[in-house]
């Protein structure tokens, strides 16, 4: 009985796209996302289809007859507001943050000036470019130091150098994804990561890579990364980092679900890398994750994110 009141509360939602693949360097990924979404969704009984926009045009999402749409989308054309806006000039709800928190969020270098403005701990930085000054760079920031594009997730374009000689090819490294680049102090530390759905912060995760290199092999395809949920920190402790996080978003005007990744020191402060406003759900994902430890399964976890779908 109660599994056929759940089947039939989720009919609400109509018929669901879930976006999936697109046109972005992180396209491989948003196909495993958008996979584990749709299966997660059909799971609970939704109307669940697949869409890729690099596929489809997106008016046919309209023309269809779709009522709710899951963005499992990463990175630009999908992450970044223009596929939010396209939504709502249709009408159509979607899921995640809105078009303004969403461009903002992948722009890290206009994330990093709301949260330096707002008051939020996040590392040094500053753009660099072809002609720069490379020896002035590492003098002003110190080394090691991280090099990556300003609007590209998944750890794509990113390098860590130690030496000054090393950045021009970081920079060409990470040019080749995005004309703005990104010189970042390179912050010490246990790396975190901090989920939230609506304004429940999940538990933190502790992320533990070999020889400390989160890339993109070790973050989406190694089982040599460890994740330490609960992550081991005292519930007061952990508790002020959620508060920080949910601050974070706030600034940003995020909403419906997200991720923060951050780095806590030895002293126990905290630097904010990143918002992440539509994470991976692929097998090695933090968010669900996190929410399993928190007692919400996938299925649970997929239509809550759905429930809070918007326009506008």
């Amino acid at each position: 009985m109660a599994e056929a009141r759940k089947k039939a509360s989720v009919k609400q939602f109509g018929k669901v796209a879930v976006l999936l693949g697109g046109r972005s360097a992180e396209r491989e990924i948003s196909l495993m996302s958008g996979r584990n979404v749709l299966e997660g969704l059909r799971q609970a009984g939704v109307d669940a289809h697949a869409f890729d926009p690099a596929q489809r045009e997106l008016f046919e999402l309209k023309r269809e007859g779709f009522e709710r749409v899951f963005i499992a989308l990463h990175g630009r054309y999908g992450e970044d507001g223009t596929v939010q806006g396209a939504l709502e000039l249709m009408g159509i709800p979607y899921t995640g943050s809105g078009v303004m928190a969403s461009a903002l969020s992948l722009d890290k270098l206009r994330t990093k000036l709301v949260w330096v403005a707002s008051g939020l701990p996040t590392p040094r930085h500053e753009v660099i470019s072809a002609d720069g000054d490379w020896a002035a760079v590492a003098g002003r920031l110190g080394l090691p130091l991280i090099v990556k594009p300003a609007h590209e997730g998944s750890t794509l374009g990113l390098t860590k150098i130690t030496q000054a000689g090393e950045l021009p090819t970081a920079y060409e490294h990470a040019a080749a994804y995005d004309r703005l680049v990104l010189a970042e102090e390179f912050v010490e530390g246990e790396e975190l990561t901090a989920g939230f759905v609506g304004e429940q912060a999940l538990p933190l995760i502790r992320i533990e890579a070999p020889q400390g290199n989160y890339d993109y092999q070790n973050k989406y395809f190694s089982d040599e990364t460890k994740y330490v949920c609960p992550c081991g920190l005292p519930h007061v402790e952990e508790r002020g980092i959620q508060d920080l996080v949910m601050r974070s978003a706030s600034v940003l005007g995020c909403s419906g679900w997200g991720r923060v990744d951050l780095i806590r020191r030895a002293d126990g402060s905290v630097s904010l890398l990143e918002m992440n406003t539509s994470p991976g759900m692929t097998s090695h994902s933090l968010v669900p994750m996190a929410a399993k430890a928190a007692g919400i399964s996938f299925e649970q976890l997929v239509v809550r994110i759905l429930e809070a779908a918007h326009v506008g």
